[in-house]
């Protein structure tokens, strides 16, 4: 058997997967293609195998690796997108932008306050605040 058939159709499951990745805004569609993607690794890695003949099958042996990493892959994120879309309607990817931290990091944005301590009924002025000596004094303890 030739390497280049399966080579060639794996390219073209490659491309394929590559382009629902970079093109579709839903992240089920968004996931099926990285499934393409990772079998078109497969198909080379057993592709490989046969034609280079290793006695230790080591392309069949990665491919049940990749199988394995690709089921958990998709159980994971089949649970946060299905999360997403429970919460938020709809699992567009660029409506998940908002769910992103403002700029500047965690706790920046208005009306955050210092964020020390302070519960949910308890105004962020009436926090505890620690000085600089009060925590190198506990980092040195």
């Amino acid at each position: 058997m030739h390497l280049a058939y399966p080579a060639v159709l794996a390219v073209l499951l490659f491309c394929t997967g590559l382009y629902g990745v970079l093109a579709r805004r839903n992240a089920i569609l968004v996931l099926m293609s990285v499934e393409l993607m990772l079998n078109a690794v497969n198909l080379n890695l057993v592709a490989f195998d046969v034609w280079l003949r290793d006695t230790l099958h080591a392309g069949q042996a990665l491919t049940l690796f990749t199988i394995a990493i690709a089921a958990a892959e998709i159980g994971i994120g089949l649970a946060i997108v299905l999360l997403v879309h429970r919460n938020r309607g709809s699992s567009d990817i660029d409506r998940l932008r908002d769910l992103a931290e403002p700029p500047g990091g965690p706790g920046t944005g208005p009306g955050s306050g210092t964020g020390l301590g302070a519960g949910p009924g308890q105004d962020t002025a009436e926090a505890p605040q620690q000085t600089t000596s009060a925590r190198q004094s506990e980092a040195a303890a």
